[in-house]
């Protein structure tokens, strides 16, 4: 009886190493070619398994893209809220947060840039790269409730940190060789102009 339960906790073992082969051929695939340009036969190959044993693992897009998000924010989590909610003063702390979203992305633009491009082609992508757009949407409520403004201004305020905090904004302005330090100053200029007019 031991004989047939270590069999089958080895075998559970295996399965397991298996599908984390799987999840992390096609983290790094979809990193280098984009989700798009990445067949389940390369995953396979990339693995070194059968394509069967992919879709064993993974018989939809969507459970694969699950995975393979949760494994890759695991590796790189988005910046924590934690790092700037204690600061009072509403200028600093979007300094703070706009600045960690910039280095966030400078780490993983890689990834991102993918992503976001094959976003539109690729349907079991929308509900995974939503997660992350639901986190920065959560980020900018909290920021902007710590300017005591006028509803008016408030709603200027959001719109200018949602558009700050987003990736395509990020990608552009570092485009320009602007540094992390001084696109996030840049917003604090936008913002000082919103509540200063």
């Amino acid at each position: 009886m031991k004989k047939r339960k270590y069999h089958k906790t080895r075998r559970a073992e295996q399965q397991g190493e298996t599908k984390v082969r799987i999840v992390e051929a096609t983290v790094k695939l979809h990193e280098e070619l984009g989700p798009a340009n990445t067949s389940i036969k390369a995953i396979a190959e990339q693995a070194g398994v059968q394509r069967l044993t992919v879709y064993r693992h993974f018989p939809d897009d969507a459970s694969l893209f699950e995975a393979c998000t949760s494994h890759y924010l695991g590796l790189h989590p988005p910046p924590d809220m934690d790092e700037w909610i204690n600061i009072k003063h509403a200028g600093e702390r979007c300094h703070a947060a706009v600045l960690a979203f910039c280095r966030y992305y400078r780490q993983t633009g890689k990834m991102w840039a993918v992503a976001y491009r094959d976003l539109d082609k690729i349907e079991a992508l929308q509900g995974p790269m939503g997660q992350l757009e639901a986190y920065i949407d959560m980020v900018n409520d909290d920021l902007v409730k710590a300017w005591k403004q006028t509803h008016n201004i408030k709603k200027q305020l959001q719109v200018t940190l949602r558009h700050a905090l987003r990736f395509s904004t990020w990608q552009s302005l570092q485009k320009l060789y602007l540094k992390d330090e001084k696109i996030a100053g840049l917003v604090q200029c936008w913002l000082n102009g919103i509540v200063n007019s």
